[in-house]
C-alpha cells in the first residue's frame, strides 16, 4: 500500500472526487482528514469509513473562504495524527453566467472559494510541511485552467489562477523538500452532473476523445499518485485527467 503511514488531508472530501480520494487513500493505507462544510454529509460518511478503517478517518468542518477555519482544520489534523504528508486541495464551487450578467458578489464568491481558498489551504499546509522538511500538495484545477469556455468567466479565471499559483508555490516549496502539483479534470461523472439532460450529456461526452466522462476514482488515482513517492521528481506540473479533452480536436 503506497500511502501506508501517510497522513492525507482532502478538502471537499464529502462527495464526488473528494470522497473518492478519501476512500482510495484509506485503501492505500493512509490516515485521512475528510474536510468539508458543516452542512455536508461528511461527518456521517467519515464515521462510516472509520468503522472500515478504525482510527484512520476523521471529519473536520471547514469553510475555505475563512482563514480561521482553514488554520483550525490544519491544527485538528496535527492534533489527531501528528503530521501532514499530503493535501488534496479540492474544495470548490461551480457557476455559470454571461460575463455581462455577473454580479460582483457572485463573481467574487467563486474566486474566493476556488482560488483564494486553494491559497489559504496551501499556505497553512506549507507552514507545517516546511517544518517537517517534506510533504506534497495537489491542487484541483481543471481543463478550464487552460481552456476558456463561455459562461464561465469566474470559474475559468479561478482555475487558471490555480494553475499558475501551483507553479509559483512549487518554486518556493522545492528548497524545503515539499512538492506542489495540480490536476486538471475533464468532465467527471459526479452528482454535479445529475441535472444535465440527455442531449447535454451526449455533447459533454463528445468533447472527450476517449468517448466517455471520467470517473471520480480516476481523478483520485491521479491525485494520490502525485502525493506519493512514486512522483518524487514531479513538481510544478498540471496533470490533465481529461480523456484527451485538451489534446485538441480530431
Amino acid at each position: 500500500m503506497r500511502m501506508q503511514g501517510q497522513v492525507i488531508l482532502v478538502t471537499g472530501g464529502a462527495s464526488g472526487i473528494g470522497l473518492a480520494t478519501v476512500k482510495r487513500a484509506l485503501e492505500d493505507g493512509a490516515s485521512v482528514i475528510m474536510a468539508d462544510l458543516a452542512t455536508s454529509e461528511g461527518a456521517e460518511r467519515a464515521a462510516h469509513l472509520d468503522t472500515l478503517h478504525p482510527g484512520k478517518c476523521r471529519f473536520v468542518a471547514v469553510d475555505v473562504s475563512s482563514s480561521a477555519d482553514v488554520d483550525a482544520m490544519i491544527g485538528t489534523a496535527l492534533q489527531h495524527f501528528g503530521r501532514l504528508d499530503g493535501v488534496f486541495n479540492n474544495a470548490g464551487i461551480g457557476g455559470m453566467s454571461p460575463a455581462t450578467d455577473y454580479a460582483d458578489e457572485d463573481f467574487l464568491r467563486i474566486i474566493d472559494i476556488n482560488l483564494n481558498g486553494v491559497f489559504r489551504v496551501a499556505r497553512a499546509s506549507l507552514k507545517v510541511m516546511y517544518g517537517q522538511g517534506s510533504g506534497s500538495i495537489v491542487n484541483c484545477a481543471s481543463i478550464l485552467g487552460v481552456f476558456g469556455q463561455s459562461m464561465t468567466a469566474a470559474y475559468s479565471a479561478a482555475k487558471g489562477g490555480v494553475v499558475n499559483l501551483t507553479r509559483t508555490l512549487s518554486l518556493e516549496a522545492a528548497p524545503h523538500g515539499v512538492r506542489v502539483n495540480a490536476i486538471g479534470p475533464g468532465y467527471i461523472d459526479t452528482p454535479l452532473l445529475s441535472a444535465v439532460d440527455d442531449d447535454m450529456m451526449k455533447a459533454l461526452v463528445s468533447l472527450h476523445p476517449l468517448g466517455r466522462l471520467g470517473r471520480p476514482e480516476e481523478v483520485a488515482s491521479a491525485a494520490l499518485f502525485l502525493m506519493s513517492t512514486e512522483a518524487s521528481f514531479i513538481t510544478g506540473a498540471h496533470l490533465m485527467v481529461d480523456g484527451g479533452f485538451t489534446a485538441g480536436k480530431s
